[in-house]
């Protein structure tokens, strides 16, 4: 039997095939949720498919934004459940996770691997992956490059904690001749700043932290949140399937 586990978030699908051990990852896929979240799952139900993977064969556990739009899963999780445990898979100890997703942000407290406290932001999408896409744009480069220019930049600061004040702050920098880059580094600040005011309303005490989400792959953002937080925090190339990880060891 495989130990299959759906994330939908609002933003991208993942989904991480185990076989019933839970010991390794068979399969991973990621792919844009789009406008439909029934569509992304029959997809993803074609993926797996294409892998003899059926709902005979497999114990299928759904999380995410768009869980409940998952008709063949055995069984749906909230997603602060599924995070935590997929972060302490991959972490394999103690750690308070922050997940940055594409509308919300997360800070988890988890001990083996169970959630023993957690806050999410209000409803403003500031701080979320959403809030750096539109300044991307705004910039005209890629998710990837915003990193690259802040890294070189200078510090200048965003004020507005709101999403559409802090596009016509990001606009008006543009409009004064400020460089990309000190823009780049004001707009990743102010990012990191939402994380760490959320992580101390947590209190989390002396908890290592563990980034999944979508920015589990910059360094960049490693570096600053640890900064900021001053612990250090860590992060796993497959962190961004922490959440589809933790619905396959939900079927257990």
């Amino acid at each position: 039997m495989y130990c299959v586990g759906i994330d939908i978030g609002s933003t991208a699908a993942k989904v991480i095939v185990m076989p019933e051990d839970c010991q390794d990852v068979l399969y991973h896929l990621l792919m844009p949720t789009g406008w439909s979240s029934k569509e992304t799952a029959f997809s993803i139900k074609k993926w797996l498919n294409e892998r003899n993977i059926t709902f005979d064969n497999s114990h299928i556990t759904a999380t995410g934004y768009g869980r409940v739009s998952v008709p063949y899963a055995n069984k749906v999780v909230t997603e602060i459940t599924c995070h935590g445990r997929g972060a302490y898979y991959l972490n394999k100890k103690n750690c308070t996770v922050i997940d940055i997703g594409g509308q919300d942000t997360k800070i988890i407290s988890v001990e083996k691997g169970m959630v023993t406290n957690f806050i999410m932001n209000d409803k403003c999408s500031a701080g979320t992956g959403r809030f750096l896409e539109i300044m991307a744009n705004t910039l005209g480069v890629s998710l990837t490059e915003i990193f690259d220019l802040a890294e070189k930049g200078n510090e200048v600061v965003i004020s507005s904690m709101c999403t559409v004040f802090a596009e016509s702050e990001v606009i008006s920098l543009i409009g004064n001749g400020s460089p990309k880059e000190d823009i780049a580094w004001g707009v990743v600040n102010s990012i990191v700043n939402k994380v760490c005011t959320l992580s101390a309303k947590l209190s989390p005490g002396d908890d290592s932290f563990f980034l999944t989400g979508g920015f589990c792959d910059s360094t960049y953002m490693c570096e600053q949140l640890s900064k900021k937080l001053k612990m250090n925090v860590e992060s796993s190339h497959m962190a961004r399937y922490a959440g589809a990880i933790g619905a396959a060891l939900s079927t257990k």
